[in-house]
């Protein structure tokens, strides 16, 4: 399948770097795409199951409690910040046994994030882990919100030009860039 995308009358494509232009750009988009979806998903599993927490602990304003720890997971700060204080009330209004199943509950549902996020952004980049990774983290202390998005694509398009220029012009593609 083939892409086109073209720049005012003139198809950008060609003019960029031919066949490995349109590999990268798509390469590019799939990147964007996939950490989108890694970290809204994310977002929403680990918001769910610390509503699902919340209420079973009896915590008062759990629907507004769980749509706070959505925006935090969409900000990358996480759940984890809502449900410590929500620990601590447990704790002081419910007793122990409440407090300590909460407090469990939080760690299981604060640190999914940690293992989800990658999996589901490299599933839909299909790029090494580590680059994904690497690129999420770097990102994102190098840019904050925004590099979560830049870091992944600006490694995704280096690689595919690192790896297109070191197999050669004749060269099948590596599986990265076969999806394409």
């Amino acid at each position: 399948m083939t892409h086109t995308f073209v720049v005012g009358e003139y198809d950008a494509q060609p003019l960029i770097a031919g066949q490995a232009g349109e590999r990268v750009t798509v390469l590019a988009a799939s990147a964007i795409r996939a950490v989108a979806l890694g970290i809204v998903l994310t977002a929403l599993l680990q918001s769910i199951l610390g509503g699902i927490g919340l209420l079973i602990a009896g915590v008062p304003y759990a629907l507004l409690l769980t749509s706070v720890m959505f925006l935090l997971g969409i900000a990358q700060i996480g759940a984890l910040p809502v449900l410590l204080g929500a620990v601590i009330w447990t704790y002081w209004s419910s007793g122990t046994f409440w407090g300590t199943l909460l407090l469990l509950w939080s760690i299981g549902a604060g640190s999914i994030d940690n293992i989800l996020r990658p999996i589901l952004i490299k599933r839909g980049a299909n790029l090494p882990f580590l680059l994904i990774f690497a690129g999420v983290l770097g990102g994102l202390l190098a840019f904050g919100l925004v590099g979560l998005f830049v870091g992944p694509v600006v490694l995704a398009v280096t690689y595919t030009l690192l790896e297109a220029w070191v197999i050669g012009p004749g060269a099948p593609p590596s599986s990265a860039a076969r999806e394409l």
